[in-house]
């Protein structure tokens, strides 16, 4: 649930760090953000940060950009990240569908972490599986594309399998429990945290084109 009302939080955003301002500006040359030419991975809805910040530390070599549409939401990671310094992991604040405007082809990885599922069919194409959102996917990669998702909904993750291979995506990994399973080392989100805790089935899958 989208956190509202947290005092000060443009001000928040706008003086962080962490933040990239003007993420247009840097389209085709992310490298000079990070000085370096490190693989760069984004999380598309990063939520309140926690599995980002954590991928960041936990791979210094790998550069990471978590993105936010809201500022409610965006401002509890620059909280948490106020307390720590690190150097790979850089925050963007904007709408998914920008996706294509901000980025071009410097991308090795995409992470779709409890998506929000647009249940309802007519806002199919909103969902960050569908073909709408692919085609922009095409544009950021750098070399062969690679989505991880992970997700609570069954819906939204058996729809997201057919588009994906509709779209020539090829399935590397899959799982209908990620807990039972255990196929590689989960990094959790907060939702998650409250899902597994409640008994809920976590869905993941990896996906790649050659």
């Amino acid at each position: 649930m989208r956190l509202k009302n947290v005092k000060g939080a443009k001000n928040i955003i706008d003086g962080s760090e962490y933040i990239i301002n003007k993420p247009n500006e840097f389209k085709g040359k992310y490298n000079l953000v990070f000085n370096n030419d490190n693989p760069i991975e984004i999380e598309i809805g990063m939520g309140k940060g926690n599995f980002i910040i954590e991928k960041a530390i936990k791979n210094p070599n790998i550069n990471y950009i978590g993105i936010e549409k809201f500022d409610s939401v965006i401002v509890r990671a620059i909280q948490k990240l106020d307390e720590i310094n690190i150097n790979n992991l850089k925050l963007i604040r904007m709408d998914a569908l920008d996706i294509d405007l901000v980025f071009n082809h410097e991308i090795d990885k995409i992470y779709l972490n409890f998506s929000d599922p647009w249940p309802k069919s007519r806002h199919a194409d909103r969902r960050l599986t569908s073909k709408k959102f692919l085609d922009k996917y095409e544009s950021i990669f750098k070399n062969k594309p690679c989505i991880i998702q992970k997700t609570d909904n069954r819906k939204l993750f058996e729809y997201s399998i057919i588009s994906y291979v509709e779209n020539n995506y090829k399935i590397d990994e899959i799982s209908l429990d990620l807990y039972k399973d255990e196929l590689f080392d989960n990094i959790q989100t907060e939702y998650e945290k409250r899902f597994v805790s409640l008994g809920e089935k976590i869905y993941m899958i990896k996906v790649s084109r050659h």
